[in-house]
């Protein structure tokens, strides 16, 4: 799987599935905390078994023995950072054949510190005055609009203008002396003869001295780079994700000369990367990650995520009516193999998301992903081996039987709609620490709603159901780079619903939705035979 399309499932992972109660947060359901394998339920939270890849809400990727291990050293000394950050980035180059490397706190970090890098020069003067850019000659960074995506924030928080190109000739005309850099995603568009080949924007780039950074977060380490090799100036990796390292750092490569002014821009700096602290052990548990990657058996390593898919198809196939297809990795990125399990819904009576519904939310929880219906009419759930952990896939295919060997009954047709909520409604929402207030637009034909969702900054379509007196409705507020989901689900009664919102990777939040009263005055209308002589 791509990263671009992990960053569509941000918002739909079968964790979030079932609707969450607001004030679940706050349950007091553990004791005291207990170091050891239960240490999570110790306090009252169930780990999950991760068949989906290295999803940061859910813990990115398990360090490698050897990073836990370089970590637990670093922890019990003392060390001046920038001498420390100096050590790294000279051994990150001789393993990596950069000209340099950084560790940052994440790889949106990473890309964050890059970007002030790129505005100021390196210049502190100019650092400590970000996001304010007046006076600066270096205000914009081009990025085309298959590039832009939700960690693209951490560009925007410098406070730069982001130009956004849908074309290569928009690309070559937006360049100009106030381009601070071009940002890609790498992905399938910046491949050799793509739309937005790294070569071709390189030759374009660099005889203007404009650095690209292109962001390879889930992708396996190449060496040599083949990013760096292309044209790129920086490429930054997740830590957490492919290398196995601490999932609260990230890995950049490139040149020295921006690097080293990143690094200024990062903690233990003041300035704008302040807030973005990477610590002594975090760096030398990424250097370990990188260490360990060079001399890792991959080989072994795939060999040993296909043994944990055949394990999990043996037995799902002993059902009829079950088939699977293993699914090699295509690129670098997310690079594991995985196993779509596949039937037909009317047969077994339940679908894939079910499947995964049932098993995120029952322990051991399993996170899964999942297809509601394909172009044959058929139902799946994938299981991808990249995280799983030994043991697992034994669970993993019990489960799996489990459920789809369970007589389920047929789903039920719909109820009929015991209320009618077309028109308009005033809508109260409670967040955590605020309210807003929007307006619902509500056409309802038997079970089905349609119409429009008027929130605080815009105006979307809203769709639903109702059944008896129950209201499910969803509408999306959809940017360039962001999409926050708006899931309504309540009852109604008379002329007023409540219930709660579902906001996938966001914290649910509760609403009251009360029908418009509007004021009717009746009088006529007429209409002037010319233009005012006042106004």
């Amino acid at each position: 799987m791509k990263r671009r399309d992990v960053i569509k499932n941000l918002a739909i992972l079968p964790l979030s599935g079932s609707f969450l109660s607001v004030d679940a947060f706050s349950a007091t359901t553990g004791g005291p905390l207990t170091p050891g394998e239960n240490i999570y339920q110790s306090i009252g939270v169930d780990p999950v078994i991760n068949c989906v890849g290295t999803y940061t809400i859910i813990g990115g990727s398990v360090e490698r023995p050897e990073v836990v291990a370089a970590m637990h050293s670093a922890s019990g000394f003392f060390v001046q950072y920038d001498e420390l950050a100096f050590g790294v980035g000279r051994r990150l180059a001789e393993l990596t054949g950069a000209e340099w490397g950084m560790v940052s706190a994440g790889c949106a970090a990473g890309i964050k510190h890059v970007t002030a890098a790129c505005v100021t020069g390196g210049n502190p003067e100019k650092l400590i005055r970000i996001p304010e850019l007046a006076g600066f000659d270096k205000t914009e960074v081009v990025i085309p609009a298959s590039s832009r995506n939700v960690y693209d924030h951490s560009i925007r928080n410098i406070g730069v203008k982001i130009i956004t190109v849908a074309t290569m000739e928009e690309l070559a005309n937006a360049l100009n002396s106030r381009t601070a850099m071009i940002y890609l995603m790498a992905g399938s568009e910046t491949l050799p003869g793509e739309k937005f080949a790294l070569e071709s924007i390189a030759a374009i780039a660099n005889p203007k001295g404009i650095p690209i950074l292109i962001d390879a977060a889930a992708e396996d380490l190449t060496i040599p780079n083949v990013h760096l090799k292309q044209g790129a100036a920086i490429v930054a990796y997740s830590g957490g994700k492919a290398l196995c390292g601490p999932q609260c750092a990230g890995l950049l490569l490139g040149r020295k000369d921006l690097l080293m002014s990143a690094w200024q821009a990062s903690s233990p700096h003041h300035g704008p990367g302040r807030d973005n602290k990477v610590g002594k052990e975090e760096m030398m548990g990424m250097l370990a990650a990188v260490e360990s990657w060079v001399t890792r058996d991959h080989g072994e390593k795939m060999r040993t995520w296909h043994n944990y898919l055949e394990t999990i198809s043996k037995k799902v196939l002993t059902l009829d009516g079950v088939k699977t297809t293993i699914n090699e990795p295509q690129g670098l990125s997310n690079h594991s193999p995985s196993l779509t399990i596949t039937w037909n819904p009317d047969k077994f009576n339940i679908n894939g998301p079910a499947v995964a519904e049932e098993l995120a939310s029952n322990k051991p929880r399993i996170a899964v992903h999942s297809n509601y219906l394909d172009d044959s009419g058929n139902t799946s759930v994938t299981v991808a081996s990249g995280q799983m952990q030994p043991g697992n896939d034994v669970v993993v295919a019990e489960r799996l039987l489990g459920i789809l060997s369970r007589k389920h009954e047929k789903p039920k047709e719909m109820s009929a709609a015991s209320v009618n909520i077309s028109g308009r409604w005033d809508v109260d929402i409670e967040f955590y620490s605020s309210r807003s207030q929007h307006t619902f637009f509500l056409e309802q034909d038997g079970n089905w709603i349609k119409g429009s969702h008027n929130g605080d900054f815009s105006m979307r379509d809203i769709v639903g159901t109702v059944e008896g007196d129950q209201v499910k409705l969803s509408s999306s507020d959809r940017h360039i780079a962001d999409n926050i989901l708006f899931l309504f689900s309540g009852t109604a009664s008379g002329d007023a619903i409540s219930g709660q919102i579902y906001m996938g990777e966001y914290i649910n939040a509760k609403f009251k939705a009360t029908r418009h009263n509007q004021k009717v005055v009746r009088r006529a209308i007429k209409f002037p035979k010319g233009q005012p002589l006042s106004s």
